[in-house]
């Protein structure tokens, strides 16, 4: 799939995950997060920090979902340890990663492997993908949303 661009329509997610529809998000935008994998240092700071902030985000209009390729049962566990109020969407099978271009080569230490690769999309009202962020910054992550889309 060609990489998603700012202004282009966002894939639909939610075909995969029945947890979810379409009337669940009507006038509100979309922070769709992929992270890497449940209970790992960095991805506990994104969640916990959209977690600290959520209801202001809410406030602001924005809905927070977030993508792994963990399971079901992880995200359930993961949930509850770090108390996440929003929806996690379980994705091992990589349909919503790959549609999103998410899933890809990363290296480490000299060696290359297929992963996760880090990245946040505001979705407006109307589907339509507003942002890209590709350098998260896991601990500060709201503000660093806030920042981009030039809103306090």
């Amino acid at each position: 799939m060609k990489e998603l661009k700012e202004g282009d329509k966002a894939p639909d997610f939610l075909k995969y995950f029945k947890g979810l529809n379409k009337d669940d998000f009507k006038g509100k935008k979309i922070i769709l997060y992929f992270y890497p994998k449940d209970m790992t240092p960095g991805c506990t700071a994104e969640a916990c920090n959209l977690r600290d902030n959520y209801e202001d985000l809410k406030a602001k209009g924005f809905e927070v979902i977030g993508v792994s390729p963990d399971d079901e049962k992880r995200h359930e566990r993961f949930k509850e340890k770090n108390n996440l109020p929003f929806t996690l969407i379980p994705d091992p099978e990589k349909k919503i990663l790959n549609d999103y271009g998410v899933w890809g080569e990363k290296k480490m230490y000299g060696k290359t492997y297929m992963g996760v690769l880090r990245t946040t999309f505001i979705i407006n009202e109307n589907g339509i993908i507003e942002k890209i962020i590709k350098k998260v910054k896991t601990k500060d992550h709201t503000n660093q949303i806030y920042k981009e889309l030039d809103i306090s």
